[in-house]
């Protein structure tokens, strides 16, 4: 792992994987849109409204992805200094909110015409809304220190603590009685789901997991080039003073 810590060389191996993974997540969204709304049938008792699913669930999948990711990076960050760590955990933040809040919009979007209501303080609701707040929490911690490294720190240790949260979302509908359906995808004795509609879920989750590939690559060449200025800054101000 410490072979990439040197930004230099991260910038030289993402420079090969970035075209790739752009069109690998324009191949894989397109075709499980495809297969989402034009192959996939209506469910029995859902009908179309099944078909937020599709957006949802890998949206869900992707939030608890990548506050696990963010977990591993901050301790790494935290422990080992990893140059590249800290870099990874700010970038992925932003990215596992934006899923995390699609997750929730497109779960009130379901909610409301299956359940008859918007929002439920259910287990599994209350919980995914948790994440969403630990990854604001995170972002405003990481800025909200002059003393970068004290940012750094402090917004480690956060994410740490939180990712208690993520086997609490998973197994919320296992450990409490909650009016969100238990796992039907990842789950022991496999899928429960129809092929017909398992393979566009799998394929958007792919999709997904490619966007977030892509956009955490640009996010942290753009965080390198921002600490190469402000240490050029630093250092003329230095020189000047």
């Amino acid at each position: 792992m410490h072979r990439f810590a040197n930004p230099t060389r991260f910038l030289r191996l993402s420079d090969v994987i970035l075209p790739w993974s752009a069109a690998l997540t324009a191949i894989l969204m397109t075709v499980g849109l495809y297969g989402a709304f034009f192959i996939a049938p209506p469910d029995y008792q859902q009908g179309e409204s099944v078909r937020i699913m599709y957006v949802h669930v890998p949206s869900a999948w992707m939030g608890l992805f990548c506050y696990t990711s963010l977990a591993i990076a901050s301790g790494v960050a935290l422990i080992w200094k990893h140059p590249l760590a800290d870099v990874a955990a700010r970038a992925t933040a932003p990215i596992g909110a934006a899923f995390t809040f699609l997750s929730l919009v497109t779960g009130s979007l379901w909610g409301k015409p299956m359940w008859g209501t918007w929002w439920v303080w259910d287990a599994r609701l209350t919980s995914m809304l948790i994440l969403f707040f630990l990854y604001l929490g995170y972002m405003a911690l990481a800025g909200a220190f002059d003393d970068r490294a004290r940012g750094e720190k402090a917004s480690a240790i956060l994410a740490l603590v939180g990712f208690v949260n993520v086997p609490i979302i998973k197994f919320s509908v296992d450990w409490w009685n909650t009016l969100h359906q238990p796992a039907s995808v990842f789950r022991m004795g496999g899928p429960t789901i129809a092929w017909s509609m398992l393979w566009p879920l799998l394929v958007m989750g792919a999709a997904f997991t490619a966007y977030y590939v892509w956009v955490l690559l640009l996010r942290m060449r753009a965080e390198l080039m921002a600490n190469k200025i402000r240490i050029l800054r630093m250092k003329r101000i230095q020189s000047h003073g």
